[in-house]
């Protein structure tokens, strides 16, 4: 009983940026004359989420470029933590003020632009031609489980979602354990080594990433079958990227292990 509560609490997918009242809750804010207003679609929360897409390609090609022209890390450092930071605030701010999603979400498309450009080229730099696998597993990743969703090969159950939610709350509370402990010059050394261990530590959280996908791709099918309002086309977009760059990452590092074996 205690487990399916904590699933409630924390929503029904894994990604932070939803929960199991989030597209109910804003039909409801909507106010009364929600029936008048635009409803979100499924087909406006892809095009919503191709131009979050071509935003974020936008900016990262700026600090990959500007790596590139220097080949020195410290020259985009700085726009690197602008990204992380300034996306990681902006995720908040969407999570937490929806109705703003419009305006916010292509911000922080934009931001982690900056981010993932420069990580992009730092791991470009070390291994010859790793974006370009990494980017077209992320691709591939995304297609092939949009295609076992709406087959129905892969079906979100209640006990997928709980096993899903259960992980990557996991994943989160070791990467924060690591953060801290990076700060006193310790570290958790399975999760970046490229060992047998830590790589299929790395194909465990790739997994977990990708199947949040599944869980994103429910929420927004019920946003639109529910009636929400339009602006949460932008809120659905959002919560696919923040997978989608979750994942990206995850991908680099997985096949950086590799590559450095």
């Amino acid at each position: 009983m205690s487990n399916h509560k904590a699933l409630e609490k924390f929503g029904r997918s894994g990604n932070p940026a939803l929960s199991a009242a989030t597209f109910s809750d804003a039909a409801l804010n909507a106010g009364p004359n929600a029936r008048d207003m635009p409803t979100m679609t499924l087909e406006g929360t892809v095009n919503k989420t191709g131009i979050l897409l071509f935003l974020v390609v936008l900016s990262a090609s700026w600090t990959w470029n500007l790596f590139f022209q220097s080949n020195d890390p410290a020259a985009v450092m700085p726009l690197m933590m602008v990204g992380g930071i300034g996306g990681f605030i902006f995720a908040l701010v969407t999570i937490f003020k929806k109705h703003w999603s419009g305006i916010t979400a292509p911000i922080y498309a934009l931001l982690q632009g900056l981010f993932l450009g420069g990580i992009s080229a730092i791991y470009e730099a070390q291994f010859q031609g790793i974006v370009i696998q990494a980017i077209g597993l992320t691709l591939g990743t995304l297609s092939s489980l949009l295609f076992l969703y709406k087959t129905g090969i892969i079906k979100p159950t209640e006990n997928f979602r709980l096993m899903i939610v259960s992980a990557t709350m996991g994943i989160v509370l070791l990467y924060l354990v690591s953060m801290v402990m990076n700060m006193f010059g310790s570290s958790i050394g399975f999760i970046h080594s490229n060992g047998l261990f830590g790589i299929g530590f790395s194909l465990f959280v790739v997994a977990i990433a990708a199947l949040n996908l599944v869980l994103d791709f429910d929420f927004i099918e019920q946003g639109a079958e529910q009636g929400a309002p339009q602006y949460m086309e932008w809120f659905g977009a959002f919560s696919l990227m923040v997978t989608l760059i979750w994942l990206y990452l995850e991908m680099l590092r997985l096949l950086a292990k590799l590559r450095s074996r």
